[in-house]
């Protein structure tokens, strides 16, 4: 037995993982699996299929599901904003205005994309370069508006323009109109707000406004140098005409802003706001059942899956929490919850601002259905499962327990409240 030769660990390894030769060349000096990224041997760039992850910028190891984080043992790509590179342009060409939703407080999805849209117009001419304006109304709790690319920023915040006012809001921005001329108009075409104040704004400024837009390319030949592409016929036909002064886009209409940090600075309209005499009344917001929000315009989420034992518990801390109950497809398919509860590749794409999976294990075609949600939480006993991955909270015990503990301080919360008042 010792005459027979030894094999290589190294290219036992290459073999049971049916990887090239060649790759022992790589590996031989960085160790098993620990290359990420190298380039091959005719100049093209290799990439280990069997390196495990990242490190987050919080330390934590991270499985990628989307491909925008590459390697293992590094931080994310994507840089902190300190380290992104500030521009601020002191004497624009013109402006480019964009009145966001601002859903909660906070800038949505659907309006970084609008941002974005708005970027890309304001730096397309580099001896000319324009600024966004982001014009926003009443109070926010946004604190990244330079990350998404805003140059500008008029808030205002008086009592005319608080609530649904959309009279009182036409008319700030046709104060804005008349101070700064924009040389485009950019609202998002929603039912949160902007569908209505972008229609209203068109007609007081007598433009024809494009509607449903959701690309928009540079034309030479088109009046304003840029052409847009839009919805009709009810999303079943696509119309390309020039981009108008007034443009209300949809969302994914452009990449968000994800390399630059813009000044932000505060901006101010030149006289105050006229008091109006509304049409309108204002009684608050209605109250709505959140069993009945689609998932898919959900903004809070409780999410169940194989590892959910106490059924009516979960639909009990779903209803006190105010969340939508979605589902993994085990769930689905166990007959526990709607097939139109399913959430990942195969059912529902979500972009909740906080997403809540209980017992789930995360399942790559589940990961890939919540990669846009903002902050992810997941319950589950299993602390190696990728959802635990996944999560930017993870609670690691059992999903009943944690649920009614839940639901206690909640109940607590809201009483100590009511006692309050």
């Amino acid at each position: 037995m010792s005459d027979l030769p030894r094999r290589d660990p190294r290219q036992e390894w290459i073999a049971r993982n049916r990887l090239h030769p060649r790759h022992g060349d790589v590996l031989a000096s960085l160790g098993q699996g620990a290359a990420s990224e190298w380039q091959g041997p005719h100049g093209l760039m290799r990439r280990n299929p069997h390196a495990v992850g990242f490190i987050g910028p919080n330390g934590v190891k991270r499985i990628d599901r989307s491909g925008t984080q590459q390697g293992a043992g590094g931080r994310a790509e994507t840089p902190n904003a300190e380290r992104k590179p500030l521009v601020e342009i002191d004497a624009p060409a013109f402006l480019v205005a964009v009145v966001p939703d601002m859903a909660g407080g906070r800038l949505s999805g659907h309006d970084r994309d609008l941002l974005g849209l708005a970027r890309q117009l304001a730096d397309a001419d580099h001896t000319a370069r324009g600024v966004v304006v982001a014009v926003i109304f009443g109070p926010h709790k946004e604190t990244s508006f330079g990350e998404a690319g805003v140059d500008r920023l008029l808030h205002l915040d008086s009592p005319e323009v608080a609530g649904y006012a959309p009279e009182a809001r036409l008319g700030a921005l046709i104060m804005a109109e008349q101070a700064w001329a924009p040389r485009h108009w950019l609202l998002p075409d929603s039912k949160l707000g902007g569908g209505e104040l972008g229609r209203r704004l068109a007609a007081r400024l007598g433009e024809r406004s494009a509607t449903g837009v959701w690309q928009v390319a540079a034309d030479a030949e088109a009046s304003t140098g840029w052409h847009c592409t839009a919805r009709g016929a009810a999303g079943s036909l696509d119309i390309r005409r020039p981009l108008p002064r007034v443009a209300l886009a949809l969302a994914e209409c452009a990449e968000p802003v994800s390399e630059t940090r813009h000044a932000a600075a505060e901006l101010a309209l030149p006289q105050p706001l006229p008091s109006t005499l509304s049409r309108i009344q204002d009684l608050g917001q209605v109250s709505v059942d959140p069993s009945g929000v689609a998932l898919s315009e959900a903004e809070f989420i409780l999410s169940a899956g194989n590892g959910v034992k106490d059924w009516q518990g979960f639909h009990h801390a779903a209803e006190v929490l105010g969340a939508t109950e979605g589902a993994s497809r085990v769930a689905v398919d166990d007959g526990f919850m709607a097939r139109d509860r399913q959430v990942g590749a195969t059912g529902t794409w979500v972009t909740a601002r906080v997403y809540v999976a209980v017992g789930i294990s995360g399942a790559i075609q589940h990961l890939q259905g919540i990669q846009t949600c903002e902050k992810v939480v997941a319950i589950n006993m299993d602390p190696g499962c990728d959802m635990i991955k996944r999560a930017d909270l993870a609670v690691i015990g059992d999903s009943a327990q944690i649920l009614e503990a839940l639901v206690t301080l909640v109940a607590q919360a809201r009483e100590e409240k009511r006692h309050a008042a």
